[in-house]
Formats: structure tokens, C-alpha cells, sequence
């Protein structure tokens, strides 16, 4: 079989994208805490607040609803990516840069039509999973194609 014939199809993983919800909003909130310790007038630091907030929300309310919406993703050896949504059709999405896969873990950041950008945090063995497999030598061919 030709390496351009086959895919990888991959399933996100439930905990790992609690983990990236939570890691998130760790990281969110640290970021509060450094605005409220600038030496910056008070009604500075509470607007900062404010629009550090909103924009915390605003992005994990994005990322969950992508999360809700993606059941799955198919990658191809031409770097095309399709994602399943939960109407169980499979639509393209464009692959973003800092895409990283190593051989258990892989971030895929993609892009929807509508301009969404999203990732999805996935983990997998070799020995477990043909997909999985089939992911990382796709992986190598894109790599060494780009």
C-alpha cells in the first residue's frame, strides 16, 4: 500500500483535554495574580483584571466548545487534516504550525473553516494502535517534506 492511500484516525482522549482545560485556567488565573501585583493605579490594575478575565472566559468557552464538536480526527500524508463533528460528518480542517507529535503524545493545532482556531491533546502507543503507528509515519513523511 502507498503511504499516500492510508490515514490516521485518532480519538481525543477525555482526560487530556480536562487537563488542558484546567492547565488553562491555572495559568489564567496565575495571570490575574501578576496583574493585581503591578504598581499601577488601582483603576488600571481593575480594568486589567477585568479584560484578563474576559479574555480568559472567552477563550476556554471557545476551546470547549471545539472540544463539544470534535469527535475525532483523520490526518492524511499530504498534511490534509479532517475533523468529525458531532453530526458525525467529517469536514477539513487546515493544520497550523506547532503541531508537534512524538511517539506518545501529540498537540495538533488545526484551524476550522469558519476560522476557529483549536487543538486537540492526543496520546497513543505504537504497539496498541495501527493509527497511532500510521501517525507517526505520517508525521516523518510531512516532516521531511516541509
Amino acid at each position: 500500500m502507498s503511504s499516500s492511500e492510508y490515514s490516521a484516525e485518532l480519538q481525543p482522549d477525555p482526560t487530556l483535554r480536562l487537563l488542558v482545560l484546567l492547565s488553562g485556567s491555572l495559568l489564567g488565573i496565575v495571570g490575574l495574580v501578576l496583574i493585581l501585583g503591578l504598581a499601577l493605579p488601582a483603576p488600571a490594575v481593575g480594568l486589567g483584571v477585568a479584560l484578563w478575565f474576559y479574555y480568559m472566559l472567552r477563550e476556554a468557552s471557545a476551546l470547549a466548545g471545539e472540544f463539544r464538536n470534535c469527535r475525532g480526527l483523520r490526518v492524511y500524508p499530504d498534511c490534509s487534516l479532517l475533523r468529525l463533528d458531532r453530526e458525525s460528518r467529517w469536514r477539513p480542517v487546515r493544520l497550523l504550525p506547532g503541531s508537534v507529535v512524538l511517539p506518545r503524545l501529540a498537540w495538533i493545532r488545526f484551524e476550522t473553516g469558519r476560522g476557529i482556531r483549536s487543538a486537540e491533546l492526543l496520546r497513543g502507543n505504537c504497539r496498541d494502535s495501527d493509527d497511532w503507528r500510521r501517525l507517526q509515519v505520517i508525521w516523518r513523511h510531512v516532516g521531511a517534506a516541509r
